[in-house]
């Protein structure tokens, strides 16, 4: 087991690391059952982490995996941030992050009044 020094607060850790703005943030996804540690639901924001821990979350629509490997000392710069941790997270597919193709309009700019007529007559389901 680690050494009771080289653990932290995992909302604390998540603030050091930078993975939420604010330590009340990483509390409260914590409190809401939505971080799992080492593959168990986690809903104390005192709870210790230390290094070898891996923790799993949701970070805006992505799932993070990531590997503790520092408890940190301070919430300091971003690359001092990423030395706190191993990123685990696997590759998403591509097709996700484009955007969605903007249906039946196909020119350019603001579509006029005709052509959103048109184009919420062709949406509506057919009786």
């Amino acid at each position: 087991m680690a050494d009771p020094a080289d653990r932290i607060r995992l909302d604390k850790w998540l603030w050091h690391a930078r993975f939420f703005k604010t330590r009340s943030l990483a509390a409260k996804l914590v409190g809401g059952g939505h971080v799992r540690l080492n593959g168990a639901r986690v809903t104390k924001p005192a709870q210790p982490v230390g290094p070898g821990d891996v923790l799993t979350f949701a970070q805006g629509r992505d799932v993070r995996v990531v590997r503790v490997e520092a408890p940190g000392t301070r919430r300091g710069p971003a690359p001092e941030a990423q030395t706190l941790y191993a990123d685990l997270t696997p590759e998403r597919p591509v097709a996700r992050d484009e955007p969605a193709a903007n249906p039946g309009f196909e020119g350019k700019g603001r579509p006029t009044k005709r052509d959103r007529r048109k184009l919420d007559l062709s949406r509506r389901p057919k009786p």
